[in-house]
């Protein structure tokens, strides 16, 4: 009994002679630990583990083996194996005494005869005890003395599949106890994978991944289904099938976990199965029974695939190859309950105000119009706390048609179709909602009207409509008291919506202080109502509109907001976005391209011309910024190129509508495309050509064709209008091009002015952009040899200057660039473009991107075409020296 015999089935044994090597766990067995206790449900890999760790380790000869089964209860019978085990060691074959069972030997003077051989043990021997929650109370009682009084070279690794009662508390504080429980056994995805390959099956990754997933890491489960696609003729297939349901996992858990239950627990084991999460009172409503947070915890500590979910173990889930055992099993002994089961469920969520869980139960309950009311209802809630995807999910879950025909699905539906990114679609629903909603029972309109007003607050937030946006708020705050009179507090957390809205809306219309003002509002009331979402939104457009008062706290405050965000696992919601594109705006302003420009990349990614229009245009604004400081200035245009379709797409002004046009005047006098910047300026309006970024690309123009007078009369009216530009962004720019053209006419006096002018500003705010942009290196270095109040400033300036090119308005020639594509990509094709120079395949890529890998393949084919090339390293390659792709990194920039 003391051999290393073969595991004793395939739960506890390798697959097709393969064995997963685990170099992270064998050093945790092999640790200075004195004891190691390995507790985990069955089939966790217990067993193969420990094989393979004493194979690895080459501990064949140091290493006695007993495995503990139900026929070692007996102490004498079990500490005889000990001594054979021990025996068969080298160390303690010399030392270990051969002893035969006697009717007057128990088990204590068995272990004090060990203690008394193994006393001279030098050279460490491990001991390694399987299944010993198989052990009688006396022998545990026994195996804890040996513990304590054994000599230091005897080392213990205890496996069982729930913790056992040995009285190792003091080795615990004392550090000599290591401990592995279920989660450090589960398979990574990457030993999944070895685990199938040693196992001589053949399956892509995303198979892979989806075993993995369903097992949970559950090593039975893996084995079982590297079983079960032995010569399996669609392994794919199968992979997406595989459950609990299936024919050997199902044997498995049967025998191993629901047939050691008593009838009590198995009824509640079965009749909780329909639920994703149960808890004490749930489980007494669905059996009728009491008591049941205790038996949900004694099962999670016998390890019996269920799982606690809080800190206070009173919220429970079942691993879920379990459950769908379990449900396998309930439809086949009692198929007429399930159904009143998720009714009495949908009833007991909603009463919570768990709006996701009760239309799941009331839909699988079949009742389709307690399912509507209830979304219809909860949705605000839903809304409120970032649940989008949760949604989405939920209508899917209704028949065809039925969002159509019913009004409070179709406001839900409305809003699903903003969040997916169709502002037209949401109209179509938002239409048929008011139709519907004459239909409504009067007890239901007043709120089904506050729903319509939300969604179309949300809608015209999208569309940026200040007008529209500011009439919704009023709206939405208005009915505070219907809001109030369905979920208490709900109408203070829409007010809260009401004005973050209206804050965001004005930013992007003027950004002037009246956004401020709502957004701190708005984000005062979210954080009183405990809305960490609406919060983080908020905090997220505050961001970017600090960064026209301080480009420090706008960063700071777009960190927070990222920081929020990824807790709570909201990285990819558009607000997202905007904190990134504060953070990023910051930096290019203070002069930091590439740390600037993984934040670029992350808003880009985040945020889509057809969810946030107003958004994507001030990246695209933002994008031709970073690229004209990296002297990239055709990349640097046709990103601003990009953004007049977006600017025709929105509703209302856009503040950033003006500074994009004025930019690409910019990038034209860098290219040396002079002519088509005068063309460019002449087709605008007169009032277009009265603003200031309007103004001072016209002076730009005006230095590149050698007229500074021209200059100067373009940028008179710039100093004027300060309500316009209060952060002084502009009037940098104009003081800056003054000082240039005063000294082309001879004026050093006035031009050091106005340089000092615009250094003044610039201190102020943190702006260097005015001197990188507009490089005077002469007019920098005779200032920094006169009195300037702003020395260390000119010397930060003139430090980052050194070594850059000029743009050609100062007489050198741009950076040579591939010639531009004949043919614009298109919209789709930007997006797969952006996954090529990553390792995903095209059919990841297609998951990525929610399309058909036909799509993706067919892009590329277009993509390759307009490159002139035939292969993806060559087509990256173009796109970067065009500046339609970010340049390789050697190393990813810190935050």
């Amino acid at each position: 009994m003391g051999s290393l015999a073969a595991p004793r089935s395939a739960a506890a044994g390798g697959v097709s002679g393969g064995v997963v090597v685990r170099p992270g766990l064998f050093a945790r067995l092999g640790g200075p630990a004195r004891v190691t206790v390995v507790s985990a449900p069955a089939g966790s890999g217990k067993t193969v583990l420990l094989r393979s760790w004493i194979a690895e380790a080459g501990l064949a000869g140091r290493a006695g083996w007993v495995a503990a089964g139900r026929e070692e209860r007996d102490p004498q019978r079990f500490w005889l194996s000990v001594a054979g085990a021990l025996r068969q060691t080298g160390p303690g074959a010399g030392l270990v005494r051969a002893v035969t069972g006697a009717p007057d030997l128990d088990g204590w003077a068995l272990v004090e005869g060990l203690l008394g051989d193994l006393a001279p043990l030098e050279d460490p021997v491990w001991l390694v005890i399987d299944d010993v929650h198989e052990l009688g109370p006396d022998a545990l009682r026994q195996l804890g003395l040996l513990v304590m009084r054994a000599p230091p070279g005897l080392r213990f690794v205890l496996a069982a599949r729930h913790d056992v009662r040995l009285g190792l508390h003091r080795l615990r504080l004392e550090g000599g106890l290591a401990e592995l429980r279920a989660g450090d056994l589960k398979f990574t995805l990457a030993e999944a994978g070895e685990l199938f390959t040693v196992a001589g099956v053949a399956l892509d990754e995303p198979a892979v991944a989806v075993l993995h997933e369903r097992t949970e890491g559950w090593a039975a489960g893996l084995r079982l289904a590297a079983l079960s696609l032995a010569g399996h003729p669609d392994p794919e297939r199968f992979a997406a099938e595989f459950s609990g349901s299936e024919r050997t996992v199902a044997e498995y858990l049967v025998a191993e976990v629901l047939d050691r239950q008593s009838e009590r627990v198995r009824r509640l084991l079965l009749r909780t199965s329909v639920l994703e999460r149960v808890n004490g009172e749930l489980a007494g409503l669905l059996t009728g029974d009491e008591g049941g947070e205790r038996v949900l915890q004694d099962l999670e500590a016998a390890g019996a695939f269920v799982v606690s979910l809080d800190a206070a173990r009173s919220w429970f889930r079942y691993h879920q190859m379990f459950a769908g055992l379990l449900r396998l099993e309930l439809r086949r002994t009692a198929p007429g309950e399930v159904t009143g089961l998720h009714a009495a469920a949908a009833s007991w969520f909603a009463a919570q105000g768990s709006g996701a869980e009760a239309v799941r139960h009331a839909q699988a309950a079949g009742d389709w119009e307690l399912a509507a009311r209830l979304l219809a209802v909860h949705w605000p809630a839903l809304h409120l706390g970032g649940q989008a995807g949760a949604v989405h999910e939920l209508l899917a879950g209704f028949p065809p048609g039925m969002p159509e025909a019913d009004a409070g699905l179709a406001v839900v539906a409305a809003a699903d179709e903003l969040a997916q990114g169709s502002l037209e679609a949401a109209e179509r629903y938002l239409t048929l909602a008011g139709r519907h909603s004459a239909s409504v029972p009067v007890g239901r309109g007043e709120y089904g009207r506050l729903l319509l007003g939300v969604v179309r607050l949300l809608l015209d937030r999208q569309r940026g409509n200040l007008p529209a946006v500011a009439a919704d708020a009023r709206e939405v705050q208005a009915m505070a008291s219907v809001a109030d009179a369905v979920q208490p507090g709900l109408g203070e957390d829409l007010s809260a919506l009401a004005l973050i809205s209206l804050g965001s809306t004005e930013y992007w219309a003027t950004a002037s202080e009246d956004a401020e003002r709502y957004l701190e509002r708005g984000i005062a009331l979210a954080r009183q109502g405990g809305r960490p979402y609406l919060e983080f939104t908020g905090l997220a457009y505050q961001a970017a509109h600090e960064f026209y008062h301080s480009l420090g706290r706008a960063a700071e405050r777009g960190r927070r907001a990222v920081d929020l965000a990824e807790r709570h696992g909201w990285a990819g919601d558009p607000a997202a976005g905007m904190a990134c594109m504060a953070v990023a705006a910051a930096l290019v302003w203070q002069g930091q391209p590439d740390a600037a420009e993984p934040w670029v990349q992350r808003a880009e990614r985040t945020l889509t011309a057809d969810t946030q229009p107003a958004a994507v245009l001030a990246i695209r604004y933002l994008r031709g910024m970073l690229e004209l400081e990296r002297g990239r200035d055709a990349a640097a245009l046709a990103a601003l190129e990009a953004g007049d379709p977006l600017a025709r797409r929105l509703a209302g002004p856009n503040y950033f509508v003006d500074r994009i046009r004025a930019l690409l005047v910019h990038a034209l006098v860098r290219l040396g495309q002079a002519e088509r910047a005068g063309q460019f300026l002449a087709g605008l309006g007169e009032q277009d050509r009265e603003r200031d970024p309007i103004r001072v690309a016209a002076a730009e123009l005006r230095l590149a064709q050698d007229d500074p007078q021209a200059a100067l009369a373009a940028l008179a009216p710039v100093e004027g209008h300060v309500s316009e530009d209060y952060w002084g962004f502009w009037r940098a720019r104009a003081h800056m091009l003054e000082a240039i053209a005063r000294d082309g006419l001879g004026d050093p006096d006035a031009a050091d002015a106005a340089l000092e002018r615009a250094l003044d500003l610039s201190e102020r705010s943190g702006d260097l952009t005015p001197f990188l942009f507009y490089p005077a290196a002469g007019l920098l270095e005779r200032h920094a040899r006169h009195r300037t109040a702003h020395a260390a400033l000119v010397a930060e300036i003139r430090g980052m200057l050194a070594g850059t090119q000029a743009g050609p308005l100062y007489g050198t020639r741009p950076p040579s660039r591939p010639e531009p594509l004949l043919e614009p990509l298109s919209g789709s094709e930007v997006r797969v473009l952006r996954y090529l120079p990553t390792n995903l395949s095209a059919p990841e890529i297609a998951r990525e991107l929610s399309v058909s890998t036909n799509t993706v393949k067919s892009h590329m084919r277009h993509l390759y075409a307009k490159f002139g090339t035939h292969h993806r390293a060559e087509a990256v390659d173009l796109a970067r020296a065009l500046g339609l792709l970010a340049p390789a990194r050697t190393s990813p920039a810190s935050r």
